[in-house]
């Protein structure tokens, strides 16, 4: 298994622009599902929610550093010229389509199965990406290993919110 070593070398001014602008784009992808739904509805606040769920403070926070990582794994891949980036660079467009889609099905369509079926895609995509990262670079890789830990527990809640509320 080759794995670039590419990051060996400091960035440099424009190195790090892009960096930051990888960074900005998969906050706003990211955030793009909270414009058109919301936790404050009232479907929402009249749920039955399990005891360990977070304050809700607490997902603007986790969310804003997961993307964080997320734009920066994707930018030390996307610099690679690893013959694996292609695969890597599809696999977390599909996994980043997954992210955005579970909103809607949660919040929107107020469908915390269906959302349950999203998430759990989800987690199988962002693992093949862990795996696809590796290839490319091992830090990307465990940049995303957080973010597997963050949909693991959201889909432990989303589950427990659906039984609770069936």
């Amino acid at each position: 298994m080759e794995t670039s070593t590419i990051g060996t070398r400091l960035p440099d001014g424009k190195s790090i622009g892009t960096a930051i602008g990888f960074v900005l784009l998969v906050n706003l992808v990211g955030a793009l599902p909270a414009t058109t739904s919301s936790p404050d509805s009232s479907w929402f606040r009249s749920l039955e929610k399990p005891a360990f769920y977070p304050p809700d403070i607490a997902f603007p926070i986790v969310w804003t550093l997961l993307f964080t990582l997320l734009g920066i794994a994707l930018w030390l891949v996307w610099r690679s010229d690893a013959d694996a980036r292609g695969a890597a660079l599809g696999l977390f467009a599909a996994q980043m389509a997954f992210n955005v889609a579970w909103t809607p099905a949660f919040f929107g369509l107020e469908r915390p199965l269906l959302a349950l079926g999203v998430i759990v895609v989800l987690w199988m995509l962002v693992a093949a990406t862990i795996a696809a990262f590796r290839r490319v670079d091992r830090r990307a890789a465990a940049l995303l290993v957080p973010y597997l830990a963050w949909i693991t527990f959201a889909a432990v809640l989303n589950a427990e919110i659906w039984r609770l509320n069936a």
